[in-house]
């Protein structure tokens, strides 16, 4: 006798062979997601990487065969390094380039921030439909007043101001979804990660490298010079290897070498500067028949001025097979700079000196350079795996970035390099050539003021030099309390170049996007009063 469950089931047999389907189906997808979660657990315990677990998290939402799963289990267990999984997770990534998920995944968290979209938006514009009197107004320092007169800051070589936009980026940060990044699973550490993905992204795209991963993080220039001369260059660099540097070079692209050739028994030479502020070409020429290993020099000097030709030396010194590392403290803020086209090794610069927050800096490196080197520190977040006597160091970049890393500066330095897009760095070139030749006519017509470095053509903007008998210390300290003009006074971290032109030391003035010509009128008139106080 039929129960009635029974008697229903034997009048529709269609219903219980879909039961039994739909029965079927829910375990096979229940073993699916079984399968799915025990792989990402075994790249969660041997992978210290969260980039390559939300990639895997794409790729294996993908799949829907029990026996393709099996296989990528026995290859996760197996694998013994991070390229391994990167190739097969390739191949399930609906055929798309691994780089560009990895640099897409920043955009993609980052629309999911409406808030922090909708309150920080940048107007696109360019810096030739705007006023410099109108871009001044994103700078809240600039309307402030020193010793009751307006703030004319010409040091922006030494530190930039900081526009609106940075500081509400940052501060947002604190107020939102302050929180450290990698590892962390809840919203506001995921939000901070992406904040920082995409910084690294933005940066990556506006020197134009081919990769985010060859963006380092670093503290500043220095700190960016001093991780390859340790970690690149006491591995390369021998006794008796030759290091060409120049006469011209900031502090931190010297003392680096300086103690590298002290280790490894290297020997250093150096580019001489000529009376007008340019390197001696010819004198390179013949320093790299002598075949060196490392050519290391400034893109733009922060005494003169200087624009050095870096795309033709850099190919002269690979010709010789040198590698070279490009000091573009002072150019990335104020000129293009694509490392591609330059096709430089290495190349250093700083976020304070282009809008951005001071604590952050960048180094940009060939992958195959970044990758044959060992670390520079040694902590939390570099590395791969840790046991008591040995451990294995993550991927690029984070194999260089020990420690918890300066997120708000990163997020800070990313909202920077915004501002700058939104204006273009050719018309921000264009504006400080402008400013410069005014200067240097202005300046030309005080008595007794001698100008250092090569003319407009060859310059960029910066200016650097001396009044009478008026030591430099004194003439910045009387423009600032008779005029409000900021200038920087000293030997500039170049104290070789003072050596080269005989100078204890100049004066500086320079200039950026918010520089107007009035103020560099007032930087004469305060010139003059300098004059008229010391020889009254």
């Amino acid at each position: 006798m039929y129960t009635p469950y029974q008697k229903f089931i034997s009048q529709n047999p269609d219903v219980e062979r879909i039961a039994l389907q739909r029965e079927m189906e829910g375990k096979i997808e229940g073993k699916i997601e079984s399968k799915a979660d025990s792989i990402l657990n075994i790249l969660k315990f041997r992978f210290s990487n969260d980039m390559l677990i939300d990639l895997a998290k794409q790729a294996l939402g993908d799949i829907q065969d029990i026996q393709v799963l099996s296989h990528l289990e026995d290859k996760a267990l197996k694998s013994k390094d991070e390229e391994d999984i990167y190739e097969w997770l390739n191949k399930y990534l609906s055929q798309s380039n691994i780089e560009d998920k990895v640099e897409d995944k920043a955009d993609k968290k980052e629309r999911t921030m409406a808030t922090f979209d909708d309150t920080l938006s940048i107007t696109q514009t360019n810096l030739a439909m705007r006023s410099t009197e109108g871009i001044r107004k994103d700078f809240p320092i600039l309307s402030r007043q020193v010793h009751d007169k307006p703030l004319v800051y010409l040091d922006s070589t030494a530190s930039s101001q900081k526009p609106t936009i940075v500081l509400e980026t940052m501060e947002h940060y604190y107020r939102s979804y302050n929180a450290n990044i990698h590892r962390g699973v809840y919203q506001i550490s995921e939000e901070a990660t992406a904040a920082v993905d995409k910084a690294r992204v933005k940066i990556a795209r506006f020197i134009n490298a081919r990769q985010s991963k060859q963006v380092i993080f670093t503290r500043n220039t220095t700190e960016s010079i001093n991780l390859v001369a340790y970690s690149w260059g006491t591995e390369n660099i021998h006794a008796g290897d030759l290091i060409v540097l120049t006469e011209m070079e900031h502090h931190s692209n010297l003392v680096p070498w300086q103690l590298l050739a002290q280790r490894t028994g290297a020997r250093l030479e150096f580019i001489p500067v000529s009376d007008d502020g340019l390197l001696r070409l010819d004198i390179y020429e013949q320093l790299l028949q002598q075949q060196p290993k490392l050519v290391a020099f400034t893109h733009m000097s922060n005494v003169l001025g200087t624009i050095n030709p870096a795309k033709e030396m850099i190919a002269q010194a690979h010709t010789a097979g040198a590698i070279v590392l490009l000091d573009a403290a002072q150019s990335v803020p104020h000129l293009p700079v694509d490392v591609q086209d330059l096709d430089v090794d290495f190349l250093a610069f700083s976020g304070h000196k282009m809008l951005g927050p001071t604590g952050i800096g960048v180094l940009y490196g060939k992958r195959a350079l970044l990758e044959a080197m060992p670390p520079f520190m040694g902590g939390g977040d570099m590395i791969r795996s840790v046991h008591l006597r040995e451990s294995t160091w993550n991927d690029l970049p984070w194999k260089f970035e020990a420690g918890t890393p300066a997120i708000a500066e990163a997020i800070g330095l990313g909202a920077a390099v915004d501002y700058l897009n939104t204006l273009g760095m050719t018309a921000v070139q264009q504006h400080e050539r402008e400013i410069t030749i005014y200067a240097l006519e202005q300046l030309q017509l005080v008595p007794d003021l001698k100008i250092y470095g090569p003319d407009a053509s060859q310059r960029g903007g910066v200016i650097s030099f001396i009044l009478d008998d008026i030591h430099p210390h004194d003439l910045a300290s009387i423009l600032d309390q008779e005029v409000g003009v900021a200038i920087r006074a000293g030997h500039h971290c170049a104290q070789p170049l003072m050596d080269r032109f005989e100078l204890a030391a100049t004066a500086r003035a320079s200039f950026y996007i918010y520089t107007l010509p009035e103020e560099i009128d007032i930087l004469v008139q305060g010139l003059r009063k300098a004059q008229e106080i010391f020889h009254f």
